[in-house]
């Protein structure tokens, strides 16, 4: 029998909230293949800050475990300590209590109901409903 759930919230991770220019630096970073300096990020950015600014935001992002980087000549090369997929995770875990109140079930909701899908696109998704749920039968 499956259970209703009526409020699904997100699992909690130790990975510390980003700001989002922080979020914004990190897609920078996977947008550079993981491997990226400073003026390389600095570039990707909206309305870019200076360069010192930059440099401060990484600094933090390496203090909160996100970033580290390695000598290459006189820069740095920066690269995620964490996956694309984590840190979609986290900046999740701050978009759903901000709009949805936490609720999993809202979002995913609103973003159906609300976004024009094409027949094909809801088929892909109805697909994917249908394999996290097999997988949970099987587990």
């Amino acid at each position: 029998m499956m259970r209703q759930m009526s409020h699904l919230t997100m699992p909690k991770t130790t990975t510390p909230p980003l700001t989002r220019r922080e979020r914004e630096i990190m897609n920078a970073v996977f947008a550079e293949g993981n491997r990226a300096s400073a003026e390389g990020i600095r570039r990707r950015l909206t309305n870019p800050p200076g360069d010192s600014s930059v440099r401060v935001m990484l600094t933090r992002l390496e203090k909160k475990g996100c970033l580290k980087h390695q000598q290459d000549g006189p820069r740095f090369i920066y690269s995620a300590t964490i996956s694309p997929a984590a840190a979609k995770r986290t900046a999740l875990q701050q978009f759903v209590p901000t709009f949805f109140g936490g609720s999993l079930r809202q979002m995913m909701t609103a973003l159906v109901s609300e976004a024009s899908w094409t027949d094909e696109e809801l088929e892909v998704l109805r697909a994917e409903i249908d394999r996290v749920r097999k997988e949970r039968k099987n587990q």
